[in-house]
C-alpha cells in the first residue's frame, strides 16, 4: 500500500483526492497541503492537513506525493520532493519549458520507479485495448494519425491560469501534452521530427490555439490541433492501410468507452468497461509502478518520455511559423 500525500488543493487535486475513496487502488491518502487548507469544512480525521507544501514533503507518513500546483511552481517543488526520497506524480507539463524538464531529468535518470507526469489517458484500459487492437495485422501498417484537444473559453482573462504567462499558460503548454503523447506511442527509435508548426497568440500574449505535424518514425504522418479558442473534435484517429480506427473519448474515457474500427467490408465497435475512472487508473498504476508491481510501466510518462514530449512541446512553442 503506497501512502500518498497532494500539494495544491484545487479543481485537479479535489479530482484526485475523491478517487482515494475507491478500493483496490494500491494506494491511501494520508496528507494533504494547500494554503487554503483551513476552508476545508469536512476534514477527514485520517487525514493530516497542512499549510506549508515543505512540511508535508518532510511528514513521515508519506511515501509518494501528488503535485497539483501552478505549472510554474512543478519543476522547484519536484526538486524539493526528491530530496527527501519521495516517488512523485506531477500534474502536467512538468516544466514550464524545455530547459526546466531537462534539469529534472539530469536528476531522476538513474532513479528507477520514482517518477510519473500526470497524463492519466495512459494508465486507462482504453489506450492499452487501442495497442492491442493495432496489432492485427489485417489492417496493415499505420500511415497517419490526427489527434486534436480543444474547447471554447467564451472570455480571455487576464488572471486566469490558462491565459497568464507568467504561470504557463497557453493552449500548447496546457493542452498541447496530449496529441503529442499520444503520437509517442507510435514511436519506436528515432526521435519525432517536427514537419511543421504554427500558433496564434491571444491578447495577452500566450498561444490560443495551435497545429503541429510531425513525423514518426519517418513513415507516419502526425498532425495534433489544440485550441481554447473553439471545441475541436477532441478525438484520435489512425488511418491504417486497410482501416480507420477511432477513439471519440482518448482524453478522458468513460467507464464505458469504446473504440471504433472501420475496413471496407465491416464496422464495429470495441467496448472497453472499468469500474474506475481515468484519475484512478493514474493513482493505482502509479502506486503499482512505485511499487514495481505494474504490468504496464511503458504506457505510463516517465520521466524520460517527459523529456522527449517537453522538447516538441517547447520547439511547437516557440519556434513556430
Amino acid at each position: 500500500m503506497v501512502n500518498w500525500g497532494i500539494i495544491g488543493f484545487g479543481r485537479m487535486g479535489k479530482q484526485y483526492a475523491d478517487c482515494f475513496k475507491k478500493k483496490n487502488l494500491n494506494a491511501k491518502l494520508v496528507a494533504i497541503a494547500s494554503r487554503s487548507y483551513q476552508k476545508f469544512k469536512d476534514k477527514d480525521n485520517d487525514i493530516k492537513y497542512f499549510n506549508s507544501y515543505s512540511d508535508l514533503i518532510k511528514c513521515d507518513l508519506v511515501d509518494a506525493i501528488y503535485i497539483s500546483t501552478l505549472n510554474n511552481t512543478h519543476k522547484d517543488l519536484v526538486l524539493e520532493v526528491e530530496k527527501y526520497n519521495k516517488k512523485i506524480l506531477c500534474e502536467k507539463p512538468l516544466g514550464m519549458n524545455f530547459h526546466e524538464v531537462k534539469e529534472l531529468y539530469n536528476s531522476f535518470k538513474d532513479k528507477q520507479n520514482y517518477f510519473n507526469e500526470a497524463i492519466a489517458y495512459r494508465a486507462h484500459p482504453q489506450t492499452f485495448t487501442l495497442l492491442d487492437i493495432l496489432k492485427e495485422k489485417e489492417f496493415g501498417r499505420v500511415k497517419k494519425i490526427e489527434s486534436s484537444f480543444g474547447f471554447r473559453i467564451k472570455k480571455i482573462k487576464k488572471d486566469s491560469r490558462l491565459f497568464n504567462e507568467k504561470v504557463g499558460g497557453g493552449s500548447i503548454l496546457d493542452l498541447g501534452c496530449y496529441p503529442v503523447s499520444f503520437f509517442h506511442l507510435f514511436k519506436v527509435e528515432k526521435k519525432m521530427k517536427i514537419i511543421k508548426s504554427n500558433r496564434n497568440l491571444c491578447e495577452t500574449n500566450v498561444d490560443i490555439d495551435g497545429e503541429i505535424h510531425l513525423k514518426l518514425n519517418d513513415e507516419i504522418d502526425s498532425i495534433g490541433k489544440v485550441s481554447l479558442r473553439e471545441s475541436l473534435e477532441n478525438n484520435c484517429k489512425i488511418y491504417c492501410e486497410n482501416a480507420i480506427i477511432t477513439l471519440p473519448q482518448p482524453w478522458l474515457p468513460s467507464n464505458k468507452s469504446f473504440i471504433e474500427v472501420e475496413t471496407k467490408s465491416r464496422y464495429y465497435k470495441r467496448i472497453i468497461e472499468t469500474e474506475k475512472n481515468v484519475y484512478e487508473h493514474q493513482i493505482m498504476a502509479s502506486s503499482n509502478f512505485f511499487s514495481k508491481n505494474n504490468s504496464n510501466p511503458n504506457l505510463l510518462i516517465g520521466i524520460d518520455k517527459s523529456l522527449e514530449i517537453s522538447e516538441i512541446i517547447d520547439i511547437w512553442k516557440n519556434n513556430s511559423n
